[in-house]
């Protein structure tokens, strides 16, 4: 009996790995995680019912752009309250004060601006960290992958978050 039940375990083991293997080999083709669904049953069945007509989610980044709400975008986005908006910078060299002053004139004001910085996090620049200081707001500087994640897991909290990207094929 017992060399029965061991031969369909021997048979199905390899169907089963087979089977994993297709599932994580689409793995890099998903949206972006959400760390909050993960934890909140809540927010799990909310899932169901999609992301807020007046909430931006960032679904995903190419070389040249974004993907948000379904629409793609291409080049650099600022993503602010229920807005996006095209931003001038095509490169890390060309955000600087003057191109962020968009956030003196926003009310509320945001309390942190998420910065992707293209395909890697650049260090950035003491004026600009100062700059957004003197204006009340927080600043967390990533690649855009990991900011445009960071984005939506704040916004999805209801935080006042807003996040300026550089696309992925963009130089320092």
């Amino acid at each position: 009996m017992a060399g029965r039940a061991g031969k369909p375990a021997t048979t199905a083991l390899p169907l089963l790995m087979q089977a994993f293997r297709n599932r994580a080999s689409g793995h890099f083709k998903q949206p972006l995680p959400s760390l909050r669904r993960a934890f909140s049953l809540y927010d799990q069945i909310n899932v169901l019912s999609g992301v807020p007509e007046d909430q931006i989610r960032i679904e995903g980044c190419t070389d040249t752009g974004f993907i948000a709400n379904g629409v793609e975008y291409e080049g650099s986005l600022i993503c602010v309250s229920n807005l996006i908006l095209s931003w001038r910078p095509k490169q890390f060299s060309e955000v600087t004060p003057d191109s962020l002053s968009i956030f003196q004139l926003l009310r509320p004001v945001p309390e942190i601006l998420v910065l992707g910085c293209g395909k890697r996090t650049e260090l950035v620049d003491p004026s600009i960290r100062n700059f957004l200081r003197s204006n009340g707001i927080k600043l967390e500087a990533v690649d855009s992958w990991h900011a445009a994640s960071t984005f939506n897991f704040l916004n999805e909290e209801g935080r006042m978050v807003a996040a300026a990207f550089l696309p992925s094929e963009v130089s320092s």
